[in-house]
């Protein structure tokens, strides 16, 4: 590699030539035992005014990631070698040196390769021709500590020949950071020495060995790093598609073909000069967004975080456009670059399995290898389709989407060089092809395959045809959403929804979903269900509600898709109210009868009903890991149930009293000590207390409140992991007073926990029942005995005015500390007929701690009564729900009563006024 990193107007990074005469002075006019101070004192000015020079450059220019990066490096090897320079000069002269007095600097690692962020570490070999003499160490001590005092983290290592050699050979990061070596200065004989004794020693005959461990531990990166190229905090330098992958694909170049810089990697055939184009861009951007990390937090961070992704985008000149953010399109713009490393990866690879190939031994073994054969036009040879010509694309576009429906029919993979010609004739789909009748059966075909959808349309994608044939498709590739909630791109939001539809369908989630796998079989049409999972988030992205336009965007595409008027309504329709259903289970009460007909009026037919739920069920598990637990399962499914009686008889079942004593029977039928507690003491339970709760509850309920009856203890307190909800349910019996919810919610918080879901009920002797289901911040349940026995503790001390709630909350640091970066508008909405009997008030705010108790205390102090509280939380933004009624247990129906109210929930919801009150 040359040594030289050329720059432009290297003088005004740093001046060697001057910076060596200054330190001369020094040491002439302080004599070389005293100048050192000085002198260190010189090259940190120097430094320090290389490193401003290079921060101009980059304000500049913010896209200039190459040039700034390899500036950085230019300043490192001018302030090293002015260091060597001086050291064997002034502290440590020998006249007449040894053949073993020797010492060659090397520049390995990131280093080598001749760039570096603002705060990369120092990466350097010091080598020598045998085991170290004193006069090399004590070099070698002196320029460490020079570099030291400059605030440079170095990686440093000191080795004769001998062990550089056999280290590199036992150990892969050392033989790829001498892979990347490059002679900064010192003994340029010994260096090139070195050079030849490594290519010799220690690469030749171990090429195929090196690739195969280079590829298991960038695996093994990614697994770490979460395996995805679309993570919405991902890591510049180590995440997948990120610089780390760009690099292997070097190493593994130079390692098997000696290449000397990246641009060699198309003479060697590896790449094509168009690749290696797109290598570069990509390359370029990502040191652009590291150079600006490293800039704005002064330290080595390759983390885009949320907090971060603004003030890149912002530095990197992005802006808002209508519907999407600067932050937005930035992000956008990354993982596009992260896309281009994915495919780049997979052509070299690729490329490179066919040079192994074809250096397979000859003679005899040479006729076992496997005949290619033809299928429908195509040449399959190992398992793979390839294009019979290099015109067989512009012949017929349509060929470019019947590809891939014959590898997904087939099992075949794609050769990497068809997978290049697609890429390059992409182009060639206009509206004649997007409107062949041809092309749209084979794109649905593909979509509603039987066999691996998720893997083929992702090459679809990945190969730029997917945005080509459905434009609509394209504006939301890599398209992220600037939230805590959304762990993917909305292209691979989508795709991974399909992929796990098909599973659900081929019924190999039957566990983690029994509702979807009981009704998937059930739909009318298989292609409005796929092509709903398509189509809806289509419209991300846009300026306006996605759901209305994606509903119309809908209508433009299924007809041309091959769909009758009918499917066309219906796939629409399932746009429309994709949120509908997670919507109301999620925030609506759904023992309250108005819940679901309001539901069923918008829902209308059981068809409808199950497509719906397919949609909301693989939309919500698409998100992220995490975002699906039993919780929801659970409210879904009782959701589901619920409205498809009504469907089905065309009304509820029972009335209310039939409701209540099918519901009285069926406790009673769970054990005889239940049926028993129900003739003693179960009258002293209103109707809505029987209809709100579920069976079990309530016969833990009744022997709950039977035994503190019976101790005469006026607070019961039970607490108990309840697996049917993925959550723990905490019962509290007391002497009904106002303020009893809030500060049992303040209790509950304060020991770490959230509440997901609450239902207040009173006795008929005024006593207090409230069910409470909890979770940890992180959506699982607390089991322990010790986290109950917190639970239990902290709930009792809230209740008797033991400790200050709201301080304790507010000094409580957030589960999710980054959720700073986002600004979420508080929110409060009424609605009086979502429910017969009470208000629904939903307030949307930011989530933190002490959010649910400040709610619930402006409640209180609004004179109202809570009957029941849902709350659920989409990364950053909690919306929670509450069904209230005044003190006499009438709605709200006052004008100026709810503007009072919205004002003092939108004052509790706000951060400060917590902290005000906190104070």
């Amino acid at each position: 590699m040359n040594s030289v990193i050329r720059i432009p107007s290297p003088r005004k990074v740093i001046d060697r030539r001057e910076l060596v005469q200054t330190l001369d002075k020094l040491v002439e006019a302080h004599g070389p035992s005293k100048a050192r101070k000085f002198v260190v004192e010189a090259l940190r000015s120097a430094q320090e005014a290389g490193r401003v020079e290079i921060a101009r450059r980059l304000v500049e220019n913010p896209s200039a990631g190459h040039e700034v990066a390899e500036a950085q490096a230019f300043l490192t090897d001018q302030l090293i070698r002015v260091i060597h320079d001086y050291v064997v000069q002034y502290v440590y002269p020998a006249s007449n040196r040894s053949k073993g007095e020797r010492l060659t600097v090397m520049a390995v690692g990131g280093y080598g390769r001749g760039e570096m962020a603002p705060h990369s570490d120092v990466d350097i070999a010091f080598l020598t021709p045998i085991k170290n003499t004193p006069w090399c160490e004590q070099v070698i001590e002196a320029m460490l500590y020079f570099l030291w005092d400059l605030g440079l983290k170095v990686g440093h290592s000191s080795r004769s020949l001998d062990d550089m050699v056999r280290m590199s050979k036992s150990d892969l990061t050392i033989r790829t950071a001498m892979l990347e070596g490059r002679y900064v200065w010192g003994d340029q004989e010994l260096y090139e020495e070195a050079r030849q004794r490594f290519w010799k020693d220690v690469v030749s005959g171990t090429e195929r060995q090196f690739v195969v461990e280079k590829l298991a531990e960038r695996d093994e990166r990614h697994k770490r790093m979460g395996d995805s190229r679309y993570v919405v905090e991902p890591n510049v330098k180590e995440g997948k598609g990120s610089l780390r992958d760009l690099h292997t694909l070097y190493w593994i170049g130079k390692y098997i073909h000696k290449v000397r810089d990246p641009s060699e990697l198309v003479s060697v055939g590896l790449l094509t000069r168009k690749e290696y184009l797109s290598f570069r861009r990509a390359e370029n951007f990502f040191w652009a967004v590291r150079c600006h990390l490293h800039t704005i937090t002064r330290r080595a961070e390759d983390r885009l975080t949320f907090d971060l992704q603004r003030e890149v985008a912002s530095r990197m000149n992005f802006s808002d456009r209508p519907g999407k953010s600067a932050v937005e399109r930035f992000m956008q713009m990354f993982f596009l670059q992260a896309k281009v490393v994915g495919n780049l990866t997979g052509v070299f690879l690729a490329q490179l399995d066919e040079q192994f190939a074809k250096k397979q031994p000859r003679g005899l073994l040479a006729g076992f290898r496997a005949k290619e054969r033809m299928v429908k036009g195509y040449k399959v040879f190992g398992g793979r389709i390839k294009a019979p010509s290099d015109d067989w694309f512009t012949q017929d576009p349509v060929r470019l989407i019947e590809i891939f429906v014959i590898a997904d029919r087939e099992g075949f993979e794609i050769h990497p060089e068809t997978m290049r010609l697609i890429s390059r004739d992409a182009t060639l789909i206009k509206d004649e092809v997007r409107h062949d009748k041809r092309a749209n059966e084979l794109f649905m075909d593909l979509l509603t395959s039987r066999n691996h959808p998720e893997t083929v349309l992702r090459w679809f994608n990945e190969a730029g045809v997917f945005g080509r044939f459905v434009t609509e498709f394209g504006r939301v590739n890599a398209q992220m959403q600037f939230d805590m909630y959304h762990h993917y791109t909305v292209d691979e939001h989508t795709i991974r929804a399909i992929g796990l539809m098909s599973r659900i369908e081929k019924g190999e989630l039957k566990q983690d979903h029994p509702l979807a796998h009981d009704i998937v079989h059930k739909v009318r049409s298989r292609r409005v269900l796929y092509l709903a999972v398509l189509l809806h988030d289509i419209a991300k992205g846009r300026d306006g509600d996605h759901s209305v336009l994606g509903a119309e965007i809908a209508r433009k595409l299924c007809p041309r898709f091959g769909l009758d008027e009918e499917e066309t309504d219906l796939v629409s329709w399932l746009v429309r109210q994709h949120l509908l259903l997670s919507a109301t289970a999620f925030k609506r009460d759904l023992s309250d009868g108005k819940t679901i007909s309001n539901f069923v009026e918008v829902v209308q037919s059981l068809d409808r009903l199950r497509q719906l739920t397919l949609l909301t069920i693989v939309d919500i598990r698409a998100v992220g890991p995490g975002t699906w637990n039993s919780w929801k399962r659970q409210l879904i499914g009782e959701l589901y149930a619920a409205t498809e009686e009504r469907l089905r008889l065309g009304h509820a079942e029972f009335g209310r009293e039939k409701r209540v004593a099918a519901k009285k029977a069926a406790v009673a039928a769970l054990s005889p000590e239940s049926a028993a507690l129900i003739e003693k003491i179960g009258t002293k339970f209103i109707d809505a207390y029987w209809i709100a709760e579920s069976e079990d509850v309530i016969a833990k309920n009744l022997a709950q409140l039977e035994a503190a009856e019976a101790l005469a203890h006026a607070l019961s307190i039970h607490t108990e992991y309840y697996p049917a909800h993925g959550a723990t349910l905490v019962t509290v019996i007391a002497s009904d007073h106002p303020g009893l919810f809030y500060r049992i919610a303040g209790g509950i918080h304060l020991a770490g926990g959230n509440i997901i879901d609450a239902r207040i009920h009173t006795t008929r002797t005024g006593r207090a029942v409230d069910n409470f289901l909890v979770q940890d911040p992180l959506g699982r349940p607390f089991m322990e005995e010790a986290q109950l026995e917190r639970l239990r503790t902290s709930i009792e001390n809230a209740l008797a005015n033991r400790i200050k709630i709201l301080p304790q909350l507010v000094a409580k640091p957030d589960a999710r500390p980054r959720a700073d970066a986002f600004e979420v508008r508080p929110r409060v909405l009424f609605d009086n007929k979502a429910s017969n009997r009470f208000t629904v008030v939903e307030v949307n705010a930011r989530d933190r701690p002490a959010l649910l108790n400040r709610l619930a205390y402006a409640l209180f102090e609004s004179r109202l009564m809570v009957h029941s509280a849902h709350i659920a939380t989409y990364g950053e933004r909690a919306a929670d729900t509450f069904y209230v009624t005044d003190l006499l247990g009438e709605k709200l129906t006052s004008t100026n009563r709810l503007k009072a109210l919205e004002r003092r929930l939108l004052e509790a919801a706000s951060e400060h006024s917590a902290e005000e009150a906190a104070a």
